[in-house]
């Protein structure tokens, strides 16, 4: 057992000391554009592991809320004249509050018709985004958008951008691993195993499913706002349906579960695009190859795993430190 504890232990070590090491070791703003969207990335996977992993729900609607907490931080920022901070604050209770109404009539679905209900909910807020022009920018996108701050404290810079974003994506992860341990966790668990266990537990079923949506919504939001302000420019190409589909092929890649296994996942998926940024003497052939074959390789990877290693990256982490999954 104690191998196991230091197993662990040595896997948290390494991811706050590489997150900590980047910066220091290059100042390149490509490099620390791509980890900073790739912590962006994290935060929205938070929330999907929590509903997929361990409530056993499945979403394909988590772009909309990205789309409606980047449009509405910056809205309230730009044309409101709200502080930054004001600005988070509104879009993730405004995701908060669509999450719980969708969640209201959706979560009495289940499986694909869940599924369904959410891609609908995705492809309604798509076209609203193009449509409202005032708020949006519409199809051309909204351009801009200052820069995230904090009082006098001004996130200007590739750096000061990086280290916001993963101080925040730290905070979620460490609130998402308290949750999984409380009595709410293991809630989510006995729901993931069985709705007509949980139900003989005595356990309200619909009030986690709502309760953990409403969550991941809020979470998306946040990370919504953050790549508003840190990229300065969105479009609703961001959010459509591919990256919804893109965001569960993290989670189910990841393992049900887990909160590392998703977040390993993420990293990996989101780097495939800009491979240059982690191997800089790769050729732009290979590079342009990588691009072009992207949704193949994310596909082949998914086959791959789910093949050799059918409960994903949680459950090969489980086999080594003896913790168990969800659906244990």
């Amino acid at each position: 057992m104690r191998a196991r504890i230091d197993i662990r232990l040595v896997l948290l070590v390494l991811a706050f000391a590489a997150v900590a090491a980047l910066p220091m070791l290059t100042s390149e703003r490509y490099v620390l554009r791509v980890f900073t969207f790739t912590g962006v990335n994290v935060i929205i996977i938070a929330g999907m592991a929590l509903l997929f992993g361990y409530a056993g729900q499945v979403s394909l609607g988590h772009a909309a809320f990205y789309g409606i907490g980047a449009y509405t931080c910056a809205f309230a920022v730009m044309q409101l004249g709200w502080p930054w901070l004001g600005g988070v604050a509104l879009a993730v209770a405004l995701t908060a509050t669509g999450g719980f109404l969708l969640a209201i009539p959706s979560l009495r679905l289940k499986g694909h018709y869940l599924a369904m209900a959410t891609l609908g909910f995705g492809e309604i807020m798509r076209v609203a985004f193009v449509e409202a022009r005032g708020i949006t920018g519409g199809p051309d996108g909204l351009a801009g958008i200052p820069h995230a701050a904090v009082g006098p404290l001004l996130f200007d810079s590739a750096r000061d951008a990086y280290w916001l974003v993963w101080a925040v994506a730290a905070i979620v992860l460490l609130l998402a691993a308290n949750l999984v341990n409380s009595r709410a966790g293991r809630a989510m668990r006995a729901l993931h195993g069985s709705e007509l266990g949980a139900i003989a537990c005595g356990i309200d079923i619909t009030g986690v499913k709502v309760r953990v949506f409403v969550i991941s919504a809020a979470l998306a939001g946040l990370a919504g706002a953050l790549y508003a302000h840190v990229v300065g420019f969105v479009s609703p190409s961001t959010f459509s349906l591919h990256v919804s589909v893109l965001l569960v092929a993290m989670t189910v890649l990841g393992g049900t579960g887990s909160l590392v296994g998703p977040v390993i996942s993420t990293v990996v998926l989101s780097l495939i695009p800009y491979i240059d940024a982690v191997v800089p003497g790769i050729s732009r052939t290979a590079l342009e190859t990588i691009q072009k074959w992207e949704e193949d390789i994310y596909g082949l990877t998914i086959i791959a795993v789910m093949v050799f290693m059918p409960g994903g990256i949680g459950a090969l982490i489980r086999k080594y430190t003896g913790k168990r999954g969800a659906a244990s």
